[in-house]
């Protein structure tokens, strides 16, 4: 991915070392239950971490210098999150919509967000009440040895995919989903959720196509990088890696063919129209 000549955005707010209220990750059975569930790429660790008791962990550990492999992770972060401000201020221009610029929290273990605690098993999330991406590049690491999903393309893709949901926060279809699920039973309500996850995959895709169009970002085998990773964290492969069986009903992301799909279907389209996925009849 061609990245290293791109614009860096002043948006981003660096946390790193500094800790929740002297508090750092704690570690326990309740942490190994947020990961299975919250690696899925959530959008509000609220609704996971409530209640979580965090006065026991240990003291936070203070962190040194980044290292250069940091240094370069947080300066891509930088230029990811410019061209994704530089997309989307076009597109809703087009739309005849002002687009408010999100703010990208970078942080290490443990972070404190309108939308409450989360620690970095959470993975990267958005928090709508605040209009905020919080990241811990630790995930980086996850992706390319955990899911063997490695390369920039699929990294860019997990801040596209946040950004993504941002854009629905903007446009209202956030508030609008919350609101029904607040009527429905969980299996409708985590029905809505796939929906959601995979219009927000399907708008980095439209980012990716129209970043392309504008500033030939995409080297060889950047699209694959991408595909891969999003079908890495599919509800399906995750589920089965964890527990050993598969759950549809719990499926709040969806499975990772549905995944590639949309993100697929927004590369190809470029166009943000072709991302309804609460009136597709097929997912």
């Amino acid at each position: 991915m061609r990245w290293q000549m791109g614009r860096r955005s002043d948006n981003i707010e660096d946390r790193r070392g500094m800790g929740v209220g002297g508090v750092a990750v704690g570690g326990g059975i309740g942490t190994l239950l947020i990961v299975v569930v919250a690696l899925f790429l959530g959008i509000d660790p609220s609704a996971l971490l409530q209640g979580t008791d965090l006065s026991t962990a240990p003291p936070s550990v203070q962190q040194g210098a980044p290292s250069p492999e940091e240094a370069q992770l947080k300066d891509f972060v930088a230029v990811v999150l410019a061209d994704t401000e530089d997309t989307w201020r076009a597109i809703f221009h087009k739309m005849n919509h002002e687009y408010r610029e999100p703010k990208l929290v970078l942080f290490s273990g443990l972070v404190r967000s309108a939308c409450g605690n989360a620690q970095s098993a959470a993975g990267p999330f958005y928090c709508p009440s605040d209009e905020k991406v919080y990241l811990d590049l630790s995930f980086f690491r996850d992706l390319r040895e955990r899911f063997r999903a490695p390369g920039d393309f699929a990294q860019a893709y997990v801040i596209a995919h946040e950004v993504g949901h941002h854009v629905q926060s903007l446009l209202g279809i956030s508030d609008k989903v919350r609101s029904l699920q607040s009527r429905s039973g969980e299996r409708d309500a985590n029905a809505l959720s796939v929906r959601l996850e995979l219009q927000a995959d399907c708008f980095a895709g439209v980012w990716a196509n129209n970043a392309n169009r504008s500033r030939q970002i995409l080297e060889q085998g950047d699209i694959e990088s991408g595909l891969n990773a999003a079908a890495a964290i599919g509800d399906d492969r995750l589920q089965r890696q964890s527990q050993g069986y598969v759950v549809p009903d719990a499926f709040t992301h969806g499975t990772s063919a549905q995944r590639v799909r949309w993100f697929k279907r927004g590369l190809e389209a470029g166009d943000i129209r072709q991302c309804d996925t609460f009136n597709a009849r097929q997912l």
